[in-house]
C-alpha cells in the first residue's frame, strides 16, 4: 500500500549506511532511482551511471553500451554500490521486461572486489509474478512488508505534525482522532491523514474559524478523494483509460462484476476501434493490479478450485467521475460512445 513509509525508511537507512561506511574507512557509494519518474531501463542505468561519475547521453547509446559503462566503473571504484529503485513494478510493467533486474542480479559475478546491491520498492504485492525464475533466483531477496498504519499510529504520526502547523488549542482532539480513523479505515496511509488534516485546518481558516473541529474534517474528506480522483485519472496512461472504459462498459451491461477474461475481451474491441495496438493479457492483468492498488477499481481474487482463479472487478469510484475525467482526452471520448459488439453477443446468448 501507499503511505507506509517504505521511501522514508530506506532513505533512512542509506543515510546511516553511509555514516557508518565512512566511520570505518568503507567506501560506499548509494542511488535512489524513482522508476515511474525516469520511464526507461535506459535512463535508470543512466542515472546509475552518473552516481558513479560516468557521463552518459541523454539517449543515443544502446542499453547495453550504457550497462557495459555502469560495469567499468563498477570495476574501476573497487567499492560497494547500493541501489534503490523506487517503484519498481513500474519499470517491469511499462515494457514487460525484466531484463534490467536480471543484468543487475548478475553485475557482481564479474567484480572481485566492489558489489552491487539492490533495494527493490513497491506498491504491488504481486509484483514478483512479473518476474521471470531467473530473475527470482539471482535477486535472492528477502522480503519486507510494510503494512498499512493503525488508528493509533497515524494519531501519534498527526500529533507530531500538528505541533508544527497548528497554534496551541487550535486543533479539537477529536477531529485529529478523526482523520486518523478515516485513513486507517482506507488504506492506513499516513499521507492521506496528512492531507485530510492540512484540508480541514485551510477550510476551517477560510471560513474564519477560530478551531478546527470533526466537521471541517468530513468536509476536508470529500473534497480530498474528489480532487484524487480528478488527479488520478487525469495522470493515467492511454492503455490504463481504455482498460477503464472496458470496466464501465461492462458495469453498464450486467449489475455483478466482471471477471478479467471479459475486461480483457472488451479492451481488446476497444483498442481496435481506436487504432491502438492492445497489450497482452499479463500486462493487462498488471494494470489491473495497479488501478486496484489506486482505488479506481476493486480487483478481488476468487478461486475456481482446480480450475484455477480469477479476479472479479467492479469501479471503485462513480461512473460520472470517468465520465467526466476521461471525457476530456478525444480518443477516449470517442470510445464512451461505442458500444463493443462482443457486449451485445453476450447478452444475445444469455437471453
Amino acid at each position: 500500500k501507499t503511505g507506509t513509509g517504505k521511501t522514508i525508511v530506506t532513505r533512512y537507512v542509506l543515510e546511516r549506511l553511509q555514516r557508518k561506511a565512512k566511520d570505518h574507512g568503507i567506501a560506499l557509494n548509494t542511488s535512489y532511482v524513482n522508476c515511474r519518474l525516469v520511464g526507461t531501463s535506459y535512463r535508470v542505468i543512466a542515472d546509475l551511471c552518473r552516481t558513479l561519475g560516468v557521463d552518459v547521453p541523454f539517449t543515443g547509446l544502446a542499453v547495453g553500451e550504457v550497462l557495459d559503462r555502469l560495469r567499468n566503473a563498477l570495476r574501476t571504484r573497487n567499492s560497494a554500490f547500493l541501489v534503490v529503485l523506487d517503484e519498481i513494478d513500474a519499470l517491469v510493467k511499462r515494457s514487460d521486461d525484466d531484463s534490467l533486474l536480471y543484468e543487475l542480479t548478475r553485475i557482481n559475478e564479474s567484480l572481485s572486489d566492489g558489489w552491487i546491491g539492490l533495494i527493490g520498492i513497491s506498491n504491488d504485492l504481486h509484483f514478483k509474478d512479473f518476474l521471470d525464475p531467473r530473475v527470482l533466483s539471482s535477486l535472492g531477496e528477502e522480503e519486507l512488508i510494510f503494512k498499512p498504519y493503525s488508528s493509533e499510529e497515524l494519531h501519534d504520526i498527526l500529533e507530531e505534525r500538528s505541533k508544527i502547523a497548528f497554534q496551541p488549542r487550535v486543533l479539537e482532539e477529536a477531529a485529529l482522532r478523526l482523520c486518523a480513523a478515516l485513513a486507517a479505515g482506507e488504506h492506513g496511509d499516513a499521507r492521506r491523514a496528512l492531507d485530510l488534516l492540512r484540508v480541514a485546518g485551510e477550510i476551517a481558516e477560510r471560513n474564519r474559524e477560530s478551531r478546527v473541529l470533526e466537521r471541517h474534517v468530513r468536509e476536508a474528506q470529500q473534497k480530498v478523494e474528489h480532487d484524487r480522483v480528478k488527479e488520478v485519472l487525469a495522470s493515467l496512461p492511454l492503455h490504463s483509460r481504455v482498460l477503464l472504459v472496458s470496466v464501465l462498459d461492462l458495469e453498464k451491461a450486467r449489475s455483478e462484476s466482471s471477471v478479467t477474461g471479459d475486461v480483457y475481451a472488451v479492451y481488446r474491441e476497444l483498442c481496435t476501434a481506436a487504432s491502438v495496438e492492445p497489450l497482452t493479457q499479463r500486462r493487462v492483468s498488471g494494470l489491473l493490479n495497479e488501478l486496484d492498488i489506486m482505488g479506481i477499481v476493486n480487483a478481488r481474487v476468487v478461486s475456481f478450485g482446480r480450475y484455477g482463479r480469477t479476479k472479479k472487478i467492479r469501479l471503485g469510484v462513480e461512473a460520472r467521475a470517468i465520465t467526466a475525467s476521461l471525457g476530456e482526452d478525444q480518443l477516449v471520448k470517442s470510445l464512451l460512445s461505442y458500444a463493443p459488439r462482443c457486449l451485445h453477443k453476450q447478452q444475445h446468448l444469455n437471453a
